[in-house]
């Protein structure tokens, strides 16, 4: 049966304003984890007015993947890309919060959250550096930053104590032989090269980089949030923009749920056709057992 555009795109509508519960309540479980993951990625939104689009953005959450907090990514969908979105979101949170370098963050650093910094960013910029020139510093650098990895790898299914221990004695020692190769290698380097800049990169937030080492829970970088952003990068080349900032919404608000089911191994289409058939009866008090998680919250 052949249905118009705008008949699918109002029961896709619908579906995101019945799911908005869940939603809400993602994002209130996910404010308890003590470390997330943070990043923004641009969409462009229909600008009826100008008769073209402009640019929005998802602001991307996710909790720790070291910790025995619950699996979830969560989608804000926001007009821009100002830094008062973070901070709205955020607001009264307490942690340690990974991010890039963008300034929109910085102002939570001032009061109760703690600055964790993307190693794979760091070594990005040095990888750009070998692959367009081969520069040996570059390639030294590189493997540097290996052998840190390298230990995160030896500790993938330990306990937390047991990270930190490692860490401790692995990766403490080589983080300083690290910042004190930099230092001594900036001294030669020239002001405003690519080389300057990737090793100023590094130093001039050397301590969010290095503060990973210090427990066994803090994560090294940001590629989890990375890998959640990555759906979005694709389906923006087949949905290609959002008709308005309250669809951007409620597509951020089913994203959000059918992102978290698939980070906890359910399968997303099965979860939501289970969830809309209950959703009409069920009573709000037992609203988290409907949520996509595999340890469900205690109410």
């Amino acid at each position: 049966m052949p249905l118009s555009r705008s008949t699918l795109a109002e029961w896709v509508g619908r579906i995101g304003v019945a799911l908005e519960p869940l939603t809400l309540r993602l994002g209130e479980l996910l404010r308890q984890c003590s470390v997330l993951h943070g990043d923004e990625t641009p969409v462009a939104q229909l600008d009826p007015g100008r008769g073209k689009t402009k640019r929005a953005y998802l602001w991307v959450y996710r909790s720790n993947a070291l910790g025995g907090d619950p699996q979830i990514v969560y989608f804000d969908y926001q007009p821009g890309r100002s830094g008062k979105h973070v901070v709205e979101f955020l607001a009264g949170w307490e942690g340690a919060l990974m991010v890039d370098d963008y300034a929109g963050y910085q102002v939570l650093f001032r009061g109760q959250v703690v600055e964790l910094a993307c190693m794979a960013h760091a070594r990005r910029k040095f990888f750009d550096l070998h692959q367009a020139n081969g520069s040996p510093l570059a390639a030294e650098a590189m493997r540097r930053i290996g052998e840190l990895y390298a230990i995160e790898a030896e500790m993938q299914g330990k306990s937390g104590a047991e990270r930190a221990r490692r860490r401790k004695e692995a990766s403490q020692p080589r983080l300083e032989a690290l910042k004190l190769w930099l230092q001594q290698n900036r001294k030669s380097t020239a002001d405003g090269s690519a080389l300057a800049r990737a090793i100023d990169y590094l130093l001039r937030r050397w301590a969010a980089f290095a503060r990973y080492a210090t427990n066994g829970f803090y994560p090294i970088d940001n590629n989890a949030v990375e890998n959640a952003i990555r759906p979005i990068a694709v389906g923006k080349k087949n949905w290609l923009f959002a008709g308005s900032e309250a669809a951007g919404q409620r597509a951020a608000a089913i994203q959000s749920l059918l992102e978290t089911a698939r980070l906890n191994g359910i399968e997303p289409m099965a979860w939501l056709t289970d969830t809309l058939e209950k959703l009409p009866t069920w009573p709000s008090s037992r609203l988290d057992e409907l949520l996509p998680l595999r340890n469900a919250p205690a109410v």
